[in-house]
């Protein structure tokens, strides 16, 4: 991505509404897996580092990053080792292997999806789990989508057969963002009707009110996961791990 949007992302990802209840969903999440005492987390494709400190709440935390601006930023946090990187083929791990594999908002940016994924199993230890979000509906695709070079949106099905293809077991698949989506699409669809798009506004912090509202209507839905799966959603959240489990 242009360095401008790591930079962005890395001024508001500690208090922005999204980042900030996407870390409460998934931290509901990884509290249900059944993963072991002190468990090594790998957070691949880090970004600038918004959620090291979550996932060094769970245990002892490695990052991996392609880009060398979001590296620096990320290891400027001083939270975790952060490994240049990039997934399918160049993964800078020989033996170490991971109880837990955490790819928040990375797949989409990969050409080679399963792939990607398949590599991410090998990095598992027996028992270990992935747990990935992806950007859902490719009806929403638009000016965020292509600022932030993302490959593709997903349905269900679509990242069910990347991990089909992949040789994993979906053990929890659901679409989140579910209560903001009747807000989020329309805005979503009409700016692809719009000549010159800004995407700057889905990376600026909102008035403090209406940050706080929005953000607790989103990580509400961490009440539900991960019990029930939800229809629909601007987003999909999935837990997997390797047949053999």
């Amino acid at each position: 991505m242009d360095p401008r949007i790591y930079q962005k992302m890395r001024a508001v990802e500690d208090e922005h509404w999204w980042f900030v209840a996407r870390r409460r969903i998934v931290a509901k999440l990884i509290e249900s897996l059944p993963l072991a005492a002190a468990p090594d987390i790998l957070d691949a494709g880090c970004g600038t580092g918004g959620n090291l400190a979550l996932l060094k709440r769970y245990g002892r935390v490695t990052a991996m990053e392609m880009d060398n601006h979001a590296r620096q930023l990320a290891q400027r946090r001083r939270l975790a080792e952060v490994l240049p990187g990039h997934l399918p083929d160049a993964l800078p791990f020989t033996a170490q292997r991971f109880d837990l594999v955490v790819m928040l908002d990375v797949l989409e940016h990969i050409r080679d999806d399963s792939a990607s994924l398949a590599a991410v199993a090998g990095l598992l230890k027996t028992g270990g789990r992935i747990v990935l979000t992806v950007p859902a509906f490719p009806l929403l695709w638009g000016a965020h989508d292509q600022a932030h070079h993302h490959q593709r949106r997903y349905h269900a099905a679509s990242l069910q057969a990347a991990v089909d293809q992949a040789g994993l077991e979906t053990e929890y698949m659901t679409y989140f963002n579910t209560w903001l989506f009747p807000l989020i699409a329309p805005v979503r669809l009409l700016q692809r009707l719009l000549p010159r798009q800004n995407t700057d506004t889905e990376l600026s912090v909102p008035p403090a009110m209406l940050n706080a509202l929005l953000g607790r209507v989103f990580a509400s839905e961490s009440r539900l996961l991960p019990r029930l799966r939800l229809p629909f959603g601007v987003s999909l959240l999935a837990v997997l791990k390797s047949r053999e489990n």
